[in-house]
């Protein structure tokens, strides 16, 4: 087996099919000095069947589907000429790669089971829009936008109150790449365009999140589905407890110690974040979310009795305590104020953050290459992706090539 994982077969290491210099045949020769070459046409031969297996294993990865004759002799000539992003933007033209992979991409972000096997919804039907379309992906968490199926497809009409449009989109087999087109997310949900945000608007974001409950798993998941970040990494007891809630008991089990070294190190960073929230509630029976502004949710006051004297929310008003503290390694950005008012500012507040990057490029990477970066040469890629991310608009089919192409030997 090879030691590397981005080994490349030298086109100058052959067998001796004779004895050039009284080597045994069928053994290794080293090369030849450039010089002594003259363009043999073994070695272009050699360099474009690994060419061919790199775009075989590219399309393989990137449309989960073998590539036509056609397709595969293109993509190959690509890499030989050096334009292996060209290659892979070949590979990403394959329906596939909307239908399926993309689509297994962004499911486990949509339900609290983390699961692929669940039906297509308005959240994930967004993220495969935008990334077809090379919308910045940032705005994922906070744009007034949506993804629904095109006029004339012969499917159920989108509706806030239940999933039937993309149900029929996915049972009917309807080609995502084509079948898709933007709308805003207020004309179809009926949500003023300032409570939008994004996916976490969505009707399967708020089925699944929004919820029964405070609201605090939206805030959970969206960390750990766009920062890679669950609440356990960030905990940080030194955060002021101001505006923990009052379902927080300050003594669990009568010891206050359980508080001040456990329960405040998460709370006092989330509660705080989570008010952005407080207008949104999802109706289990309409099989719909609600919006009330000015009004808070009666959920933030469940069990507002286990602590009288805790924080009573009265609005949508959030703060990121995070900023400073052991969390300002989450990259926030200085041009945001680091406070606001509902949900719409707070997803831009985590979208604009260093960690929100990292995650989009560390998900495409295990996605694309089935494995996660694992020495420092993957790490150092990775970084270079990142900024790439950044500089280009945050458009992540551009992601999807770069670690296409990275990974193409492996």
């Amino acid at each position: 087996p090879l030691a590397s994982h981005h080994f490349v077969p030298d086109p100058y290491l052959r067998l001796a099919a004779s004895e050039p210099d009284g080597a045994e045949p069928g053994h290794a020769v080293l090369p030849e000095p450039a010089d002594r070459l003259e363009g043999r046409a073994l070695l272009p031969a050699a360099a474009h069947a690994d060419a061919r297996s790199q775009a075989k294993r590219m399309h393989d990865r990137l449309a989960g589907v073998p590539p036509t004759e056609a397709v595969l002799a293109s993509m190959a000539n690509d890499i030989a000429a050096g334009r292996s992003t060209d290659a892979a933007n070949t590979a990403m033209q394959h329906r596939a790669f909307y239908d399926v992979t993309l689509k297994n991409f962004a499911m486990p972000w949509t339900n609290r089971d983390q699961t692929v096997f669940t039906p297509l919804n308005d959240y994930v039907a967004t993220v495969i829009g935008m990334v077809r379309d090379d919308v910045a992906f940032d705005r994922v968490l906070y744009d007034d936008i949506l993804y629904v199926g095109r006029s004339g497809l012969g499917v159920p009409g989108y509706s806030p109150a239940n999933n039937d449009h993309y149900a029929a989109l996915e049972a009917q087999g309807v080609n995502l790449k084509d079948g898709l087109v933007q709308t805003p997310q207020s004309s179809a949900s009926g949500l003023p365009p300032e409570a939008t945000a994004g996916v976490m608007t969505s009707r399967a974001a708020a089925q699944a999140f929004f919820i029964a409950g405070t609201n605090r798993a939206m805030f959970r998941f969206t960390l750990m589905n766009h920062l890679c970040t669950d609440l356990e990494q960030v905990q940080d007891p030194t955060r002021p407890p101001d505006r923990i809630r009052q379902d927080v008991s300050r003594s669990p089990g009568g010891d206050s110690r359980l508080f001040l070294n456990n329960c405040i190190a998460c709370h006092a960073g989330m509660d705080p974040m989570t008010q952005a929230f407080a207008y949104y509630d999802y109706d289990e029976t309409a099989g719909r979310m609600l919006y009330t502004p000015g009004v808070v949710r009666p959920k933030y006051f469940n069990n507002k009795d286990t602590f009288p004297s805790g924080y009573s929310t009265p609005d949508d008003t959030w703060d990121n305590y995070w900023r400073k503290g052991s969390n300002s390694l989450l990259g926030w950005d200085g041009s945001l104020p680091g406070k606001g008012t509902g949900a719409k500012s707070l997803g831009r507040e985590l979208a604009h953050s260093d960690a929100f990057a990292s995650c989009q490029v560390q998900k495409v990477f295990k996605n694309v290459c089935f494995r996660a970066p694992s020495d420092a040469q993957d790490r150092a890629r990775v970084q270079a992706m990142i900024a790439s991310f950044k500089s280009s608009g945050y458009q992540l089919k551009r992601v999807f090539a770069e670690a296409a192409t990275y990974c193409m030997g492996d």
